[in-house]
């Protein structure tokens, strides 16, 4: 039976060639867009599943209590780990504690040198992590001179060969004993950018120790034993730093607990101590659904395609019911030939979808690939084409197998009145959904743009940053500096301790004048600067002046950025003193002056309160102005033969400011590609079966417009027939989006302190761009049937 279905459905495909392209086409590219997107959940929601522990691994988290907040960090000190490792190990099969960030080194072996990302992490780590290990074991950062290595960095170093037993140079200061070689870890992991792991004690190693309970600077991972439970661990370890701290610290009543590994990608979000879902997490889901809203689109596509025929299958139903066929029978049948439709197009969706994967891995900066050999994938696959040709098969399945045979057979059946409002009304969904996601499209790229036209306090333009990893460099500035000049393509070089956007180095335990009590826990972003930074970078002055070497006196200065001042209150900022408690110290600075605010962290939020320092050199970051008498092109080559002349030794690794200043819009344009590529493609579909429509419908019509021709009717007017009832449909489905796009849109935009205001413009655009896309989508067929003879509709009349 189901397979005279099929050949029936076979037969109808190949007799309807141009309605089972449209239909096939727009199903496929449904199906191809729902399957990238799944790839993409998927990708996010297995995050870690590499690791072999993932439901044992936790890391430890901090409650602090500050200014009436709860605020919630996983950034502990050495001293939590140890104290974890020591007393508490009936609870803990492993402990390891990690560096608080990766580390940039330089790595060198004979004459290469390479610019390498790492972690510092204790000998555990490697095995509590399970690193799937080429050459050496996971016990091999038991030495603090040793390291291990990711196949990929080998590979540049050593070729295929092993290396294990090698000795690599780390910037030009220690030789470590290559003792490893581990697979390059996925891109869905939270150490998939580790290209070296080295000992935690090398880190540590002359500046701190294990049992330091007042500096925050490395992670705690724990891995329970097999019985253990995470909650009853947080419990347990609650109070643990509380004996340990002085009383300023005390005071905002730290409690640590441990959030599992399989929450630290999604939902290691917390607001006032209470975690919440993620904007990740968000993401996911939105996405998720502009997936499902995208497959809707191409299987009502199908509906409405199939019911729009069901003239010309009455009779076929008539005759069915006539010698025998009960309604379930029918019913079967028109499933079947649903699911041949979307077997069809899910075969046509995966070879888009390898095709599309490199372009979209790109966008979306994924390593995703297809798992072909994954039974599980193919079981998802038989599912996803089930549902698909179920939910595309049901409405058309249910309608035509209504049909009345009596009527048929007689000839008398006709169309309902309002047989034609489903579709109509599917139309208008798909319009509503598609003119929405363009509507948000646009939205995210006005934030965008918004953002990237914020004032940034200093000059990208011309500015090059280089983090030296040498101790050639020691002692070195100011003759690099002059070396520097000496080109003529320099204008100004200068050293700090942190990148112009970096927004690490923060502390407390600052006093001023009128210092409100609610202001004790007030942390500031730190970074000493050489006299030069201010020219270097160009930023403006509000008030009061620069750090110069022509005052020692400015050696006790410091320079607040705009958000500071506002904070202290000061009518007048400059001459103040700023105090400095710190261990029974105290130091007193003076404000030499108000700095516009430099955005260091996300462009889409407000600006932190800054501190700049004086220094005279020896910092982490170098700053080279570039001035305008050559190009870039021409400067960097004079740049870089003064910069090898003063320190040969050391790679010429540097970022323009700019790029590193856009990197910081990496995500939300991400964001708006994938959501712009997704909302065409929704309208792509949508013109498909609107495409399709207009065609039945000229066909349907085709003698109407004979006989108006005959009568005089002109090629407009007839066009304007045809194409009024889609124009309608298309306006009612733009006056259904906006109130909903607008709510949806500003609530996501309340997620960001520096937003734009929606525009008016943006709703008119798209209205007239919807407009425009429906006009022509729908008059070549209109058109076409206009200027048709109309001796050849009514010859047989």
């Amino acid at each position: 039976m189901y397979k005279s279905y099929f050949k029936i459905g076979w037969r109808n495909l190949l007799r309807n060639k141009g309605y089972s392209l449209i239909n096939i086409g727009g199903l496929a590219l449904g199906m191809t867009v729902a399957l990238l997107i799944g790839l993409w959940m998927w990708d996010e929601l297995t995050f870690n599943r590499y690791h072999k522990n993932y439901d044992r691994i936790g890391q430890v988290y901090r409650h602090n209590l500050r200014q009436g907040q709860i605020q919630t960090g996983n950034i502990v000190t050495t001293g939590v780990g140890t104290l974890l490792r020591e007393e508490y190990a009936s609870h803990f099969e492993k402990v390891a504690i990690v560096r608080g960030r990766n580390e940039e080194h330089v790595l060198g072996f004979g004459e290469n040198q390479f610019t390498q990302v790492g972690y510092f992490m204790q000998p555990d780590g490697p095995e509590m992590f399970s690193i799937n290990m080429i050459h050496g074991t996971r016990g091999g950062l038991a030495d603090m001179s040793s390291i291990l290595l990711s196949q990929s960095v080998a590979r540049k170093f050593f070729n295929t060969e092993n290396p294990v037993g090698q000795i690599i140079r780390m910037d030009n200061k220690w030789d470590l004993k290559v003792t490893g070689v581990y697979e390059d870890l996925p891109k869905n992991s939270v150490f998939y950018d580790a290209t070296y792991l080295a000992p935690l004690d090398l880190y540590l190693n002359g500046w701190s120790h294990l049992n330091v309970w007042d500096n925050y600077n490395v992670y705690a991972y724990v891995q329970l034993k097999t019985d253990g439970d995470f909650k009853r661990t947080s419990g347990v370890i609650k109070d643990a730093m509380l004996p340990h701290i002085d009383a300023n610290s005390a005071a905002s009543k730290p409690e640590l607990f441990v959030v599992p590994m399989e929450d630290w990608h999604l939902k290691s979000y917390f607001e006032n101590g209470v975690q919440v879902r993620s904007p990740l997490m968000n993401s996911v889901w939105y996405y998720g659904i502009i997936g499902c809203f995208v497959l809707a689109l191409a299987c009502i596509n199908f509906m409405n395609l199939t019911t729009a025929r069901s003239e010309k299958r009455a009779k076929e139903v008539g005759i069915r019911k006539s010698i025998g066929s009960v309604r379930g029978q029918l019913v079967g049948q028109f499933y079947s030939e649903a699911f041949l439709v979307a077997t069809l197009a899910f075969i046509v969706s995966l070879l888009l979808t390898q095709i599309c994967l490199p372009f979209y891995n790109q966008i979306a900066d994924k390593d995703m690939t297809l798992p072909w050999r994954e039974p599980l994938f193919w079981l998802g696959c038989f599912a996803f084409t089930f549902l698909t040709g179920l939910l595309a098969g049901s409405y058309p399945a249910l309608y035509l197998s209504s049909f009345n045979a009596v009527q048929v057979l007689k000839g008398t059946f006709k169309m309902g009145r309002f047989a034609s409002l489903p579709r109509k009304i599917l139309v208008t969904v798909q319009f509503t959904v598609s003119i929405s996601l363009i509507i948000g499209t646009a939205i995210v790229y006005q934030q965008i743009q918004f953002a990237k036209n914020r004032p940034i306090g200093y000059s990208r333009e011309g500015l090059i940053s280089l983090h030296p990893r040498s101790p050639e460099f020691n002692g070195k500035y100011e003759v690099l500096r002059n070396e520097l000049k000496a080109t003529g393509v320099v204008d100004e070089v200068a050293e700090s301790n942190y990148s112009i956007v970096s927004t690490l180095g923060w502390n407390g335990g600052f006093d001023w004048r009128g210092k409100d009590e609610s202001l004790n826990d007030l942390t500031f972003n730190i970074n000493a600067v050489t006299p030069e930074y201010g020219k270097t970078i160009g930023w403006e002055f509000l008030e009061g002046r620069d750090f110069s070497r022509a005052f020692p006196a400015d050696a006790s200065g410091v320079i607040i950025n705009e958000t500071t001042a506002k904070i202290f209150g000061f009518e007048n900022a400059t001459d103040e003193v700023l105090i400095r408690n710190r261990n029974d110290h105290r130091e007193e600075f003076k404000i030499l002056g108000v700095i516009r605010d430099v955005v260091k962290g996300s462009p889409f939020q407000k600006t932190d309160p800054c501190l700049y320092f004086f220094s005279r050199g020896d910092q982490g970051w170098l700053h080279i102005r570039m001035n305008d008498k050559a190009t870039a092109h021409e400067a960097l080559p004079k740049i870089e033969t003064a910069f090898k002349k003063i320190v040969p030794s050391a790679p010429f690794d540097f970022t323009f400011a700019d790029d590193d200043y856009m990197a910081k819009f990496k995500a939300e344009e991400r964001i708006g590609k994938l959501a712009s590529i997704f909302s065409t493609l929704a309208i792509v579909i949508s013109c498909l079966g609107l495409f399709g429509l207009a065609s039945f419908v000229a066909e349907q019509r085709t003698k109407e417009i004979g006989i108006r021709k005959v009568m005089g009717a002109s090629v407009g007017s007839l066009w304007q027939m045809l194409s009024k009832d889609f124009v309608v449909l298309v306006i009612i489905s733009f006056v259904l989006a906006v109130p909903m796009t607008y709510s949806f849109m500003n609530g996501w935009l309340q997620h960001y302190d520096y937003r734009t205001d929606i525009s008016w413009f943006v709703f008119v655009l798209t209205g007239v761009g919807a407009l425009a896309v429906t006009i022509l989508t729908v008059s070549y067929q209109a058109i076409k049937a206009a200027l048709a003879n109309p001796v050849k509709s009514l010859r047989s009349e």
